[in-house]
């Protein structure tokens, strides 16, 4: 199946149901009074986060979305049936955006999330609404609303807790074999990954991470060059990017330096928030070379490069120093775990102590 991870889409709430004009005809009740029940409401539209759709691909066949209208009211006031409400499923991790405003509507991150984004119309009044002293007999009543009717865009963004980076052939793809089960394609060509990938590695019993590859990207990505920047989003929930430096181009007139400078200048023009994120320096491809020649040139990289975070010197392919990096990202994983959870226990700590402070 294609991955999909746009999509446009129509949904139209239920209209409500109109509301009866009615009369009580019973026997020894000469003057029975009104009796028009009110329409029943439309139904809403919600949009599910569920487990098993990895793409918005089932929306390139179905793009509109209509709800049940309410049944109109009838006399005894007996009101409508209401509409019964639509849950449309949709892969975890999707966000959702009005098409027309660009408001963001809601972001679908855990199993079972849903967001209401198209609300049903409220079913009209009956005649029994409208009596008084001054009008015992009322002969109208009210038709129901309008269900919401709205373009969406849906944008699907991958969860994963690592994100790998750089140029096409720098090795993401093998990497990313070489730890997890995932199996992306791999070849001697540039751009053989045209779609993200996920895959998880096992540390140990109990300790995991999900890892995201996506296309490599190429100087000028911002302005469309390559694939530009359509797969970035998917990094945009990862706690760390991994980025990846093929130490020994196959062009000799590359250079991994300027290479690497450049990948981090499209990065910024993205998203500043994106590159903001902690960003590992991952030196692969080390085994083509001789240790010492590595060793040398890896040191003059990361000179050049005054890079200030972690490096770790790795060959995919042989599944060299992938051990000591991924229980690295485990850790690192781990204690940022532990930092939030030490925030939210501060946090929560805080509010109890003001609202004791405030019951006394």
């Amino acid at each position: 199946m294609k991955f999909v991870d746009e999509a446009i889409i129509k949904v139209q709430g239920g209209n409500g149901g109109r509301g009866a004009v009615g009369f009580r005809r019973e026997k020894f009740i000469p003057y029975g009074g009104p009796d028009g029940g009110d329409g029943g409401d439309g139904a809403g539209i919600y949009l599910v986060a569920v487990p098993g759709i990895n793409t918005l691909a089932d929306f390139r066949f179905r793009r509109a979305f209509r709800a049940e209208h309410g049944t109109g009211g009838s006399g005894n006031d007996c009101t409508g049936a209401c509409g019964q409400d639509l849950e449309v499923p949709v892969p975890i991790g999707t966000v959702i955006y009005d098409s027309e405003t660009d408001e963001e509507i809601g972001d679908l991150i855990h199993e079972g999330d849903k967001v209401l984004v198209a609300k049903g119309g409220k079913g009209g009044w009956g005649n029994a609404r409208f009596k008084s002293s001054t009008n015992r007999t009322p002969r109208k009543a009210m038709p129901g609303l309008l269900g919401e009717n709205r373009d969406l865009r849906l944008e699907l963004r991958l969860i994963a807790d690592v994100g790998l980076l750089g140029l096409p052939n720098a090795g993401k793809s093998t990497l990313i074999r070489a730890v997890s089960a995932a199996r992306p394609k791999v070849a001697d060509y540039p751009f053989t990954t045209l779609f993200p990938n996920l895959g998880v590695v096992s540390v140990g019993p109990g300790r995991s991470f999900v890892m995201a590859d996506i296309p490599g990207l190429i100087e000028g990505a911002a302005e469309g060059a390559g694939l530009g920047l359509q797969f970035l989003r998917h990094l945009q929930r990862t706690h760390i990017l991994l980025h990846l430096v093929d130490i020994s181009p196959p062009n000799p007139d590359e250079d991994p330096v300027k290479d690497a400078r450049a990948i981090a200048a499209e990065l910024k023009k993205y998203s500043p928030e994106l590159a903001a994120k902690e960003r590992w320096l991952i030196l692969n491809k080390v085994d083509l070379l001789p240790p010492d020649d590595a060793e040398k040139l890896c040191k003059d990289i990361v000179r050049r490069l005054r890079f200030k975070g972690p490096v770790f010197r790795i060959s995919g392919l042989a599944k060299k120093g992938t051990d000591g990096l991924i229980q690295a990202i485990m850790g690192r994983l781990e204690e940022e775990k532990a930092e939030l959870d030490a925030a939210r226990a501060e946090l929560e700590r805080k509010e109890a102590a003001e609202l004791g402070s405030l019951g006394s």
